[in-house]
This record gives C-alpha cells, sequence and structure tokens, in this order.
C-alpha cells in the first residue's frame, strides 16, 4: 500500500470509532425488567417510562437512534436540532442507520444553514426550552451533545434578537476567534447555554452524553456548556470582544445584556441535579489511529490532542518536525544542521504555547525508535484561519498545502538532508467530513505534489494567499489528493496524519 492509502485507512479508523452508534452501545445499557436501570458509564438512574431526550450538534441525529434503539418504550418524547438537511444527506449516502425509524418518539428539527444560527434552530431551541421547563422531580433527561450544538441553540437573552447575535458571532469568525472564544461570547448571551438549560430542567435528574468538539474536553465549553456549570463570567466575554476590537460595535441590545449579567459564574452546587459524560473525544480517535498504525508496521507517537493557532504557524511546526525525522534517517540529526532544526522546533513549541505539548519528551520518543524505522505521527485539535482572500477552501486543506510547500521549500534550501531520501505523506481533516465551505474533509499533501504544480506553473503561494487551497488540489491530479469522505455523522475536531519512511535508495 501507498502512504496516502496507508493515512487514509488510519484517518478512517479514527472517525469508526467515534461514530455515534458504538460510541452509545460502549456507554448506555438498559438492564433490569422489574426494576429497570439506565446504565451510563457504570451509574445506574431508574427508568419508569419518565425518560426524556433532547439533543443538539452534528453528530446528534445517530446518537439519537442508537439512544432510542438502547431506550426503547422507556422513551416517552425526545427533541433533536440537528444540520440543515442532515437527513437528506445521510439517507442519500446509503448511510440509514444514523435515520430515526418511522413513527419515532424523538422529533427532529433541522436548522443553522452553514453552521450559524437561525429562525429554525431558534424555533428547536424554543422547544427544547419548553420541553425542560415542563419537567418534574420524577423525570430523567437524556441530553445529547455533539459538535455545531452552539448554533443549534440559540435563544438570545432579551432584548437581543436572533439577526444581532448571529453578525456578531460572524464577526468574531472572520476575526480568527478561536471555537473556545466564540462559545464564551456566545453563552454569555444565551438562555440555555452556560448551564441554562440544567437549570430550566430542575428538579429532573439530567444526564448528558457528551462528544466533544472542543481541546482539552472542557463541559462549560462543548456546544457552550448547557448542562454544565460555566467557569466564565461576563468579564471574560468583555476581553474576547475587546481582543477583536468589537467591544465598541455592538447593537444596544447586547450592551444591555451585557451590563446587567451576573458578574461571578453560577456556583457549581446548583448543578447537583446534573451527570455530564464525555463518550467520544479527539483523544479515544487518535488512541485508535495508534494502534492501527502500529499493526501496519509503523512506529507510532501522538504528538498532541490539543494542536490549535494559525495555520501558517502550525504548519511551520509540523515542516520543522518533519525535517528532523528525515535527517535522523540520513543520519544528520546529530550534526550542525540537525541541531539547528531542533533548537528552531523547540523555539516555535515554546511560542505556540499548545496545551499539554511536550516537546523535547517527544522528541526522545522518536529517538527511542532507532533508525531506518517507518514513523507514523498523529495529532489533533482545531486550527484557525485568518481570512485575506475569496478563495474556496478549509483549514484543513490550507494546512496540508503549506505543510507541502513548506517542506518542498525546505528541500530545495538542502535543509531536510540529502533529497530524494524520505518519502512523506502529510494529511489533515475534519472528523464530521466537512472542511469549510467545501465537499471535502480535508486533503493530502507531500513536496513532491507542489514540485509538480510549480513545474506546471501553478502559483501555490497565490492560490494561499487567496485562501483558495480547495481549487489548488481540485485543478491538480482531478482532485486525488481531496480526502472526500462525505458526513461522517460523527464530530471529534480534526486529525493530522505525518507518515515518513526512508526511501530504497537512502
Amino acid at each position: 500500500m501507498s502512504l496516502r492509502e496507508h493515512a487514509l485507512s488510519l484517518f478512517r479508523s479514527a472517525v469508526g470509532v467515534v461514530r455515534p452508534a458504538p460510541m452509545l452501545k460502549r456507554a448506555v445499557k438498559l438492564q433490569g425488567d422489574e426494576c429497570p436501570q439506565l446504565l451510563v458509564k457504570g451509574q445506574a438512574f431508574p427508568v419508569k417510562r419518565n425518560l426524556y431526550l433532547v439533543g443538539f450538534g452534528k453528530a446528534v441525529l445517530g446518537m439519537a437512534t442508537a439512544a432510542e434503539e438502547i431506550l426503547g418504550d422507556h422513551l416517552v418524547r425526545g427533541i433533536i436540532n440537528v444540520p440543515l438537511g442532515i437527513q437528506e444527506s445521510l439517507q442519500r449516502a446509503g448511510m440509514q442507520e444514523m435515520l430515526l425509524k418511522p413513527h419515532s418518539r424523538i422529533q427532529v428539527i433541522e436548522g443553522a444553514k452553514n453552521n450559524l444560527p437561525d429562525p429554525e434552530a431558534l424555533k428547536g431551541a424554543v422547544a427544547i426550552q419548553e420541553l425542560a421547563e415542563g419537567l418534574t422531580a420524577d423525570d430523567l433527561l437524556l441530553v445529547l451533545i455533539s459538535g455545531g450544538g452552539s448554533a443549534l441553540l440559540p435563544a438570545p437573552i432579551p432584548p437581543i434578537l436572533l439577526e444581532e447575535k448571529e453578525k456578531l458571532t460572524k464577526m468574531l469568525a472572520s476575526q480568527g476567534a478561536a471555537i473556545q472564544e466564540l462559545n464564551v461570547v456566545r453563552k454569555t448571551l444565551s438562555l440555555l447555554k452556560g448551564g441554562g438549560l440544567a437549570q430550566l430542567a430542575y428538579p429532573a435528574q439530567v444526564v448528558s452524553l457528551i462528544l466533544s468538539d472542543v481541546i482539552g474536553d472542557p463541559l462549560d465549553i462543548i456546544a457552550s456548556g448547557p448542562t454544565a456549570a460555566s467557569s466564565h463570567s461576563v468579564r471574560d466575554c468583555l476581553q474576547i470582544l475587546t481582543k477583536y476590537n468589537l467591544l465598541h460595535n455592538l447593537p444596544k441590545s447586547v450592551e444591555t445584556v451585557l451590563s446587567r449579567s451576573p458578574s461571578k459564574p453560577t456556583a457549581p452546587e446548583d448543578y447537583s441535579h446534573v451527570c455530564n459524560i464525555i463518550i467520544g473525544s479527539n483523544t479515544l480517535a487518535l488512541a485508535e489511529a495508534k494502534h492501527q498504525a502500529e499493526r501496519l508496521g509503523y512506529a507510532t507517537l501522538i504528538l498532541s490532542t490539543a494542536i490549535c493557532g494559525e495555520v501558517g504557524h502550525i504548519s511551520t511546526l509540523y515542516c520543522q518536525l518533519i525535517q528532523l525525522v528525515c535527517l535522523d534517517f540520513t543520519g544528520l540529526r546529530e550534526g550542525p544542521l540537525g541541531h539547528k532544526v531542533r533548537g528552531n522546533l523547540l523555539q516555535l513549541a515554546a511560542e505556540l504555547e499548545i496545551p499539554g505539548l511536550n516537546l523535547a519528551e517527544f522528541l526522545q520518543g522518536l529517538q527511542r525508535f532507532g533508525p531506518g524505522r517507518p514513523i507514523c505521527i498523529l495529532a489533533g485539535g482545531e486550527t484557525t484561519v485568518q481570512l485575506r482572500g475569496t478563495g474556496k477552501g478549509g483549514r484543513n486543506q490550507e494546512l496540508a498545502l503549506r505543510v507541502g510547500l513548506g517542506l518542498h521549500r525546505a528541500q530545495a534550501r538542502g535543509v531536510s538532508g540529502p533529497p530524494g531520501r524520505c518519502e512523506i505523506i502529510f494529511l489533515s481533516g475534519g472528523t464530521d467530513g466537512q472542511d469549510g465551505p467545501t465537499e471535502a474533509a480535508g486533503a493530502f499533501c507531500s513536496p513532491e505534489l507542489v514540485d509538480e504544480a510549480l513545474q506546471e506553473g501553478l502559483d501555490v503561494e497565490a492560490f494561499l494567499s487567496n485562501n483558495d487551497s480547495c481549487t489548488f488540489f481540485s485543478q491538480f491530479h482531478g482532485g486525488h489528493h481531496l480526502l472526500v469522505t462525505g458526513l461522517t455523522g460523527t464530530n471529534v475536531m480534526d486529525i493530522q496524519v505525518i507518515l515518513i519512511r526512508a526511501t530504497e535508495r537512502s
């Protein structure tokens, strides 16, 4: 198999382990006939036709389908808010296993076109709010949460209008705000986010099953934390708006809400009726990919599950890391060139401040593999792109193209050791099957691909300057280097796969 085929196989195995049905079945069981109990990760909750379900997010349709199969007649009623067109897309893709059966007790509302709050998403949020408010101390509310949940649960605090909140979200995203920052602002302006849904459901028991799409899996940030005590206050929201120069460009309604919001987060003891459980994450997906890579014969290490930052900086980190491995293959790692690349790499990693990344320890792990073995480096997280152009692309395609270009330049300057000694493939893909407003989930790239493009007269730098990576990959090699998976029904951020092996002539 080629490196490209291996990389694709590893990406698919990572996504497969966090698909809704396997995840739910690992986490949730119903046991007992006379006194039935719902077992959730070892915790027991009695059920007697008092079970309600709500959900919101890109993966929630498949999660709800699996949950209804497990819960059976114990489920009284459910409402889920899912992305616009997802039922039709899954039907078209032949993924019937992720669709609810006819006569389901779960109502499906579609909204949030282009992952932005809209009137349909608001309609679903209001329905979920009303269901939660009607619950009693005898009821159990199962909440299904996944990535995309923020846009699907818009319930602005009056007098804020939905379009005002949507405009603010767009402005923040276009300025390069991270998902964590977007969510802090969203929940500060929301009735249901920041623990609001859990508060409305009181005194019912609330059990949330969460598929994390946020670095570090913080409960109060995933989908803006509708069932978790918020660790943020209005002060944090104001700091973010100041950072992106938006504080003096706010609608009057937003200013009104911010001025009367409590200055301190809600106390954790107000959530004693809530049980939040993460059932799927980027960490779980990468662990499965590592297992499969080792079966394929690769010496494998996970760099980080918290890769974040602007794609230009992250691509430089990956390029320097790959250069160091290639120097190792050619016996030059301990020479002046190797020491220089290692020093640059450690300095860049320190500047990027990626949470939990101990690069020195990672590099020691690479050295222990010994020379000559094919190497697999896995990573996950979510990068950001500063929009400067009007092209078509996404963060994963842009990252892949930037890494390919960076490696090509390094080889041209001779800072990766003798040319042609290493075969490299870099893959970056979104686990939800989507990367920006494109049909692709991401892309594969290599220095050789960039070399071919340049020889054919394509200006790779111009494509990047215009944020037009998808057009580049589509035009070149018939789109063969685009990662096209279709909707996956899940979402645990992005995954990067780096495969490196020595060529025969080395």
